[in-house]
């Protein structure tokens, strides 16, 4: 995540002597240095060292450790401190650090990668606006933003965005073994599934008239995909795609459980 959101900023223009990056491994910071000339360090402390802003773009498992190597000088510096470890409440994050700083907590999802994606803010009391304007233009390198309301709306988020990549994967992957079986050879099932896809995002964000009534809109009566929509509804679709929602949720609450205090 941490290349995509560089390689964004990047290709929005700013210029990679503005940034730092941290990481244990030689050959990844050899792969970020490829997205542009940047400064990288093997130890967190030299490269937060004076910074304004510091995103901590690390497993959830290791965001205490990573914190922890460097407390003193957020201490010192109170930067603004970006958090995209999935399930790390900011009380949590404040208490490894050992004193308020300002925090924004945000959950992306993969099609950062291709510039595609979309995140989710939540800002602590401690940051002002030009704190969330940052950490909005930052995020906004890779995808639309949108900013929640309390801490817990993450979870939701999560849920909805940050899994449902793969939702929309398992439904192209079960079309793609439809198409198959049904005689297409792979190639042809995949152009017809992804473009097909690609087509119906595209001209539901582009549209201004709701997606039910898209679909409404496509489904002629007694047509073929009015046959297809109400064996789908019929075989429990509405109710397995919010129970997959409601799981994700509780397990990214579960998650905070697990790796905070309990």
């Amino acid at each position: 995540m941490a290349r995509s959101i560089i390689g964004g900023l990047v290709g929005s223009g700013v210029s990679g002597n503005q940034f730092r990056v941290s990481d244990p491994s030689s050959e990844q910071r050899i792969r970020l240095q490829e997205i542009t000339d940047l400064n990288a360090f093997d130890n967190n402390a030299d490269c937060i060292a004076g910074c304004d802003i510091v995103v901590m773009a690390v497993k959830p498992q290791v965001m205490e450790e990573a914190l922890s190597s460097v407390d003193s000088l957020l201490k010192a510096q109170k930067p603004l401190l970006i958090s995209i470890a999935a399930g790390i409440l900011i009380k949590d994050i404040t208490r490894w650090i050992g004193e308020p700083t300002p925090i924004v907590r945000v959950m992306p999802n993969t099609p950062a990668l291709v510039n595609c994606g979309v995140s989710g803010l939540f800002a602590n009391q401690l940051t002002d606006e030009q704190h969330k304007s940052t950490a909005q233009a930052i995020m906004q390198a890779v995808g639309p933003v949108v900013w929640v309301d309390r801490e817990s709306d993450i979870d939701t988020v999560t849920g909805i965005s940050g899994s449902g990549p793969a939702y929309f994967f398992k439904l192209m992957e079960i079309m793609m073994d439809a198409a198959q079986t049904h005689g297409l050879n792979p190639e042809a099932a995949r152009t017809l599934v992804l473009q097909t896809a690609l087509g119906a995002a595209r001209l539901a964000n582009e549209s201004d008239v709701e997606p039910g009534e898209l679909r409404r809109q496509v489904t002629s009566p007694k047509g073929t995909t009015e046959a297809a929509i109400n064996t789908m509804e019929n075989e429990g679709i509405d109710h397995t795609v919010k129970a997959g929602i409601q799981a994700a949720i509780d397990r990214s609450e579960e998650l905070a459980r697990i790796l905070g205090d309990g």
